[in-house]
């Protein structure tokens, strides 16, 4: 089970085999490289615990504990967690500021502590086997123990095809889950229970009185974030990629590295998928220390096969490419890179937002007109593969702009829904879906959300699935095979608890999303950075569908393979791909996550 982690702990490994208990570990040495081997105990090693991430503040927690009496052995910020058990019990993940997903055995009370990070930036999986509770940090480290086996769970496949990731608990094999962000999993003599130790909320926190306060707050609180994520015994660095989240981050390290940053960015011959000039622009304004590719787009092509080898469970964002691409160049330099992931989530910078205000705006249109008039107009906008082209973006607004909100946002972000799914499911696949709610993982979390406020209600639910399933899995996943940690520092749980507090019209308003954030990156960067349209890390899926990818989608989406398969309507298939093949429609994103899928089940259904 460990070695199949080696990627992710390339320099040591550790285990712990003891009574009713096994731990092992794969370490990537980043603190105290000579002492801070795991598993990690306490004084008397009744608990020792297996780790992977980062407590950012564990200087002051173990200065805190020193001072009640506990003795270190190392410098390792691991240390911590064992002594803190010790004081608080379950309760000390309360008290850590990091990403993290850790296992503790409490040999005293015969206990295990599984825990996971406030905003999931590590995954950790489990399933609870006939003779084993078994837990890893990738769904694939689960499958060499007797217990588990690698069966294919319907309702995780519909979620997939829904979202195109898999929400938590959901994973797409059967019995097996994914540990929620802010959760807790405890097995001792009661038995295996999971607890919510942290709550995304939007309500019940001190609101500033002024944007004048609200943004010395972002500032202080987004740069103690950044300086607590600088430490490091080995080379460190940042992402870069030109956009308002990333150029922030990295100019926040400039005012607390003593030399240049070291920063990263691909490009793509693509120009209008290209942003490594804005990149280089940021890079040269700071004084960092710039690094740049610039690639082919038949490099990430040649790619897709062996990422989607890598992946254990399949995801259809095609951003995990170029992502891949960026971990592999940045890993060349440096071990160490913070992200500018969360602000788009935080801030309101995606352009669905605004999208969900023009619905109400449209939904006042008659329906005569809308059906008679508007939609066929937009049907008959000639297919283009730019990004956010016109009749994409228009298609996807008229598909579900009268929909209730949560459909309505579910569509827009995600692949297949509804009767488009349904045709293409095979009966026997539709029987045994029969009754299951495809938006029940995010009907749960909207339903949670402490907050009236409709964008409060859509960015709490893009921070609890679309972001913790899709852009932090991606991120991890890509880091981790090329060994490089990921550091993100808008999602500190300061930066969180403040941000989810701020009014909408602070986030959002007239039109411009991120507006406090875009005002504190003013101070930092160039206004023609700030004012710079919202970007994605976006690769050109439509027209490689019908040139370089052509004949893998063929070939994966044959009939004869669809019909063996048994889980699709051949027909179905072929008619999407030959819809999108013809330029009659744009069909990327739901031909893209079949893909992805199908690449998935040869590799870890087929021929495991």
């Amino acid at each position: 089970m460990a070695e199949t982690l080696r990627h992710r702990g390339p320099d040591d490994d550790g285990y712990l085999c003891e009574g009713p208990v096994g731990l092992a570990m794969r370490r990537l040495q980043v603190l105290d490289p000579e002492g801070g081997a795991q598993p990690l105990y306490n004084e008397d090693r009744t608990v020792a615990v297996v780790f992977n991430g980062e407590i950012y503040n564990f200087r002051e927690l173990r200065q805190e504990l020193e001072t009640r009496g506990h003795t270190f052995r190392t410098r390792c910020d691991t240390e911590v967690i064992v002594h803190q058990y010790e004081e608080d019990g379950a309760d000390c993940l309360q008290r850590f500021n990091g990403m993290f997903a850790l296992a503790l055995w409490d040999a005293t009370r015969r206990r295990l502590l599984l825990a996971r990070d406030r905003m999931g930036i590590k995954p950790l999986y489990w399933m609870d086997g006939p003779t084993s509770l078994v837990f890893a940090s990738e769904l694939k480290a689960l499958l060499p123990h007797p217990d588990a086996a690698a069966e294919l769970d319907p309702v995780g496949l519909s979620r997939y095809l829904t979202h195109e990731y898999l929400p938590a608990p959901h994973t797409i094999l059967r019995g097996m889950h994914k540990l929620p962000p802010g959760h807790r999993l405890l097995l001792d003599e009661g038995g295996t229970r999971v607890e919510c130790w942290w709550r995304l909320r939007f309500s019940g926190t001190r609101v500033p009185t002024s944007q004048e306060e609200a943004l010395e707050e972002l500032e202080s609180r987004l740069e103690g974030a950044v300086r607590r994520r600088l430490v490091s015994d080995v080379p460190l660095g940042a992402f870069l990629s030109g956009g308002v989240d990333s150029s922030t981050v990295v100019a926040l390290m400039q005012r607390h590295s003593p030399r240049p940053v070291q920063t990263f960015s691909i490009g793509f011959h693509e120009s209008s998928y290209d942003e490594s000039p804005h990149a280089r622009q940021v890079a040269h304004h700071l004084g960092t220390e710039h690094h740049e590719k610039i690639f082919h787009g038949q490099e990430m092509l040649d790619l897709i096969p062996q990422v989607a080898d890598f992946l254990d469970e399949p995801l259809g964002d095609p951003s995990i490419l170029p992502t891949f691409l960026l971990s592999r160049f940045t890993r060349a330099g440096v071990t160490v890179a913070l992200s500018g992931d969360g602000g788009d989530e935080l801030f309101a910078g995606y352009p669905t937002y605004r999208a969900h205000r023009a619905a109400r705006w449209y939904a006042r249109l008659p329906a005569w007109l809308r059906r008679t008039v508007v939609e066929p107009l937009v049907r008959a906008l000639p297919v283009s593969d730019r990004y956010l082209s016109l009749d994409f973006v228009a298609n996807r607004f008229v598909a579900a702009a009268a929909l209730p909100p949560l459909q309505r946002h579910v569509t827009w972000m995600g692949s297949l829904l509804g009767d488009d799914k349904r045709r293409l499911l095979s009966p026997d696949l539709r029987r045994e879906l029969e009754g299951d709610d495809e938006l029940a993982s995010a009907r749960q979390i909207w339903d949670e959300c402490d907050t009236d406020d409709p964008l409060g209600r859509f960015l709490h639910l893009d921070l609890r699935t679309y972001l913790q399933d899709d852009i932090l899995a991606k991120v991890d996943r890509a880091s981790m095979a090329h060994s490089l940690e990921v550091r993100v520092p808008l999602l500190d749980h300061t930066v969180v608890e403040f941000a989810t507090a701020l009014p909408s019209e602070w986030k959002l308003h007239g039109g411009r999303g991120k507006v406090l954030f875009k005002k504190l990156a003013a101070r930092l960067l160039p206004a023609s950075i700030v004012r710079r349209p919202k970007r994605g890390f976006a690769i050109p899926v439509a027209s490689w569908l019908r040139g370089p990818l052509r004949e893998m989608a063929t070939d994966l989406l044959a009939p004869e393979r669809i019909r063996r398969q048994g889980l699709f309507e051949p027909a179905a298939v072929q008619a999407l791909l030959h819809e999108h093949l013809e330029r009659k429609a744009n069909h990327r994103k739901p031909l893209f996550t079949l893909l992805m899928f199908q690449l998935w089940h040869d590799r870890w259904i087929a021929a495991p």
